[in-house]
């Protein structure tokens, strides 16, 4: 997004030089990553990151609420409720567009937050690997509050790991190795040494949890947990001796309940210039007049499925249970990468890490997403160049 920076940039581009760039990430752990990478990051000046940084503190404001979880009681289902919630989450991840702001600037916009796990771990791989194979720019980087690659990675090991001994600390999924992401799984096995669990070889005894580690039975204390409930309420055919909303003894990073709490259910309560318009389907009196400018949005739908973008009142007389959706207003996605294929559309995700006991979460890492098409998800581009997962660099 800064002219020159991108010029310069996109003339020493070149195929050879970014299928090197894949080869190398896929040939790291030898394991063919399942979704496309773009060919660039996007560099952001200090102005727009200072916006970015105003949007998403007034965000954090809200959650910071006094009344938050009095706020949000109703987003978390009965059927998923975990007991032993804590006072806040560890993960916190705030996603914007890059709008238009109507005068020829560009504007951040939240489209989505969540108190869940994202890709910390891969995130900072990737920009280390765009670091070796391309040339950046002096006086930017990816990461924010001063962090350099090992200080953020040691935070990480503090939040995540915490006091306890790795093979104690476990990455939670279902059927972790069948996972698009599971990418991250390997780099947090690399940058924190735990293990990765699929929930199906949880062992539970009474209150006590438990993984086979090499043969040898472990106690789990601490979940880090990426377990999505939606994936697995669907899978019916499932036999597990552990369903995450038994009374058990362990720690959660970050507890289940935060999902739901923290996430499109929390966006109609936040005023902002920053948050485009939200309401609650059930709360509607009348469909609105001008439904083309609004987006249908399932409560807890995960990488965009169940979005609709061209809203008709089929689309509402379809809906089964109103309290599961929300009408957002649309976002005016700006052109704001310039491609040598045609500008590009793009997300960032701010990435935040609460340990206990601080007063609130610290900004750290970025994740970034990049499109030409309607939806931004790196799997809604696959047949496309310019697009994909990638990361910002902001000038510091």
């Amino acid at each position: 997004m800064i002219p020159f920076i991108r010029q310069r940039y996109n003339a020493a581009f070149t195929k050879e030089k970014y299928q090197a760039f894949i080869n190398d990430m896929n040939n790291t752990f030898h394991y063919d990553i399942e979704f496309r990478i773009s060919e660039t990051p996007v560099f952001v000046d200090k102005y727009f990151k200072y916006q970015l940084m105003e949007a998403a503190d007034e965000i954090v404001d809200f959650i910071l609420q006094s009344d938050f979880k009095k706020i949000t009681e109703a987003a978390i289902p009965d059927q998923c409720r975990v007991p032993n919630e804590d006072d806040h989450t560890q993960l916190l991840a705030l996603d914007f567009a890059i709008c238009d702001d109507g005068t020829g600037g560009l504007i951040p916009q939240l489209i989505e937050m969540q108190g869940f796990a994202s890709l910390y771990c891969y995130q900072q791989w990737l920009s280390e690997m765009y670091k070796k194979h391309f040339i950046l720019p002096a006086g930017f980087d990816n990461k924010f509050n001063g962090y350099t690659h090992q200080s953020y990675i040691e935070r990480l090991k503090k939040v995540i790991v915490g006091k306890h001994k790795k093979e104690n600390v476990v990455l939670l999924e279902l059927e972790p190795w069948k996972q698009k992401t599971q990418i991250d799984f390997y780099c947090s096995q690399k940058y924190l040494g735990i293990p990765v669990v699929d929930i199906k070889d949880v062992k539970r005894e009474g209150r006590q949890l438990f993984y086979l580690n090499d043969g040898v039975k472990t106690p789990i204390h601490r979940i880090y947990n990426r377990v999505i409930f939606d994936e697995l309420l669907q899978r019916k055919d499932l036999k597990l001796q552990f369903n995450m909303t038994e009374e058990v003894d362990v720690e959660w990073v970050a507890h289940p309940n935060w999902f739901f709490r923290i996430s499109k259910y929390t966006m109609p309560f936040i005023k902002s210039k920053y948050v485009p318009e939200t309401l609650f389907v059930k709360d509607l009196k009348a469909i609105p007049a001008d439904l083309e400018n609004w987006v249908l949005k399932p409560l807890f739908s995960f990488s965009g499925q169940g979005i609709v973008f061209d809203v008709t009142k089929k689309d509402f007389d379809a809906i089964t249970d109103p309290s599961n959706y929300i009408l957002q207003r649309k976002v005016n996605y700006a052109g704001a990468v310039k491609s040598p294929t045609g500008p590009v559309k793009c997300e960032i995700r701010l990435l935040y890490l609460w340990k206990e006991n601080e007063s609130k979460p610290e900004l750290t890492i970025n994740l970034g997403r990049m499109s030409k098409g309607k939806m931004i998800g790196v799997r809604y581009n696959e047949n496309m160049d310019w697009v994909g997962a990638t990361c910002f660099f902001l000038e510091q």
